[in-house]
């Protein structure tokens, strides 16, 4: 049998660490808490606002970043031309369910497909200015960037284009449009 002494520490329970009072530990534990929480949300606030800055401040100041000339070519959702849009799309008889699309604030036009297939392709065309194409890479839609039409009276056509041999079943279909379109 053996008896504990007190020199043999191995069966008294030590003292506790010296702890600073609960009311200290309490506010020093929630106040890293809150650095941490307002580190990690100015970290994604960063990430996710970084890339979509200035299309979220065009949303913010609702002006277009690239009004008349300075649109050509470009895309239409990253210069926020989207957002004041009108489009014209013929009910009847629009097999690729072609339209074409205004924004009077950006002074420019562009067209979109939306029932067709890879390889297919989407122009949108200005009579005397610039005309725009693009291809369906996967899924049944796709837009084109725009042309500028200025600021008055404008010609546009917008084709859809079945590749050859494809998996698309309609002809090449086109609409004309005007600013005096019954645009929506």
């Amino acid at each position: 049998m053996t008896t504990n002494s007190p020199s043999d520490n191995s069966a008294v329970s030590p003292e506790p660490e010296s702890q600073p009072p609960a009311g200290r530990r309490s506010r020093r534990n929630s106040a890293t808490t809150l650095a941490y929480a307002v580190a990690i949300v100015g970290a994604v606030a960063a990430a996710v606002l970084s890339p979509l800055g200035e299309h979220v401040m065009k949303t913010f100041l609702d002006e277009p970043t690239c009004p008349g000339e300075a649109c050509e070519g470009k895309n239409p959702q990253n210069q926020g031309c989207g957002e004041d849009a009108r489009t014209f799309k013929p009910a009847a008889g629009n097999p690729a369910l072609l339209q074409l699309r205004y924004s009077e604030n950006c002074q420019a036009v562009w067209a979109r497909i939306e029932r067709g297939s890879p390889g297919d392709l989407v122009t949108a065309e200005a009579t005397g200015g610039a005309k725009r194409t693009a291809e369906i890479e996967y899924d049944d839609d796709k837009f084109t960037s725009m042309v500028s039409v200025g600021d008055g009276e404008f010609q546009v056509t917008a084709c859809a284009v079945p590749r050859a041999g494809g998996e698309s079943t309609y002809e090449r279909y086109c609409i004309h449009a005007t600013e005096a379109t019954a645009w929506r």
